[in-house]
């Protein structure tokens, strides 16, 4: 059920971003005092999961960790909410799109994303990502965070030049209330280090293998680990048949393809 044309609390909704199994995204415009609007972007729980405590307990996990966390290649959470049946958060709206739009348009222009642009929107990402990792609590205690889903899907580049991380929907850190389940795997198979394939304890070394596949793939628009199917794919990446850059484009810096 789409919400446009309603309003939540005192945010008019104006379209949909995007929509996912847990969540739809919205940009909305706040009704402040004396004329003042703002645009936020809210992520709506869908009202069937509401009713699981365990969904509902990821959902606020997600506010938890990422409103901790304040960098500029973040997007930050400003707000929880809730009415009637409806759980909702609400983002700082970053005006431009996803590394994997832009690069679905590079592919239909056949035309590659600048190296230049592809490693500053990497390094923008990686900054983000730093910052979760070494986040402290108040307490002095170190909250290991690790994001787990680092993909194309989950940058945003903004038109302001700044790239940001989104989406710790799934994020693993001390703090968190709700942990996965034995043999769980969370996140998107490409992206995936062969230790979340194999359900063993992570760190944030998943985090930068998957911002390694997400610059292989963004410097040659082709899929690192692709298989027939998700078996052959994940077999790939526990083999760790990693295909060299050069062999793309052997004009690209030895540095690197290391």
């Amino acid at each position: 059920m789409s919400l446009v044309g309603s309003r939540i609390g005192r945010y008019d909704i104006i379209s949909e971003i995007g929509t996912g199994g847990m969540a739809s995204v919205y940009l909305a415009r706040s009704a402040g005092r004396a004329g003042v609007r703002r645009l936020v972007a809210i992520k709506v729980m869908h009202p069937h999961l509401t009713q699981d405590d365990q969904f509902v307990d990821m959902f606020l996990d997600e506010a938890r960790v990422a409103s901790a966390i304040h960098h500029p290649n973040v997007v930050p959470i400003i707000d929880v909410g809730q009415e009637d049946d409806l759980i909702f958060l609400i983002m700082d709206y970053v005006e431009g799109d996803s590394l994997s739009n832009v690069e679905k348009v590079a592919v239909a222009l056949r035309r590659r994303i600048p190296l230049g642009i592809t490693l500053r929107i990497c390094l923008d990402a990686l900054s983000g990502l730093h910052a979760a990792h070494e986040l402290y609590s108040p307490e002095g205690q170190h909250l290991k965070i690790i994001h787990r889903d680092v993909s194309p899907q989950n940058i945003v580049i903004g038109v302001d030049g700044s790239s940001r991380i989104v989406d710790f929907g799934i994020a693993k850190a001390e703090s968190r209330n709700t942990h996965t389940q034995v043999g769980m795997i969370k996140g998107k198979l490409n992206f995936m280090a062969p230790e979340q394939l194999r359900s063993q304890p992570l760190d944030r070394r998943v985090d930068i293998f998957g911002m390694g596949v997400t610059l292989w793939e963004a410097i040659t628009l082709r899929r690192l680990f692709a298989g027939a199917n998700d078996f052959e794919t994940a077999s790939r990446i526990l083999k760790g048949e990693y295909p060299s850059l050069l062999e793309f484009d052997p004009k690209l810096p030895s540095a690197l393809d290391e």
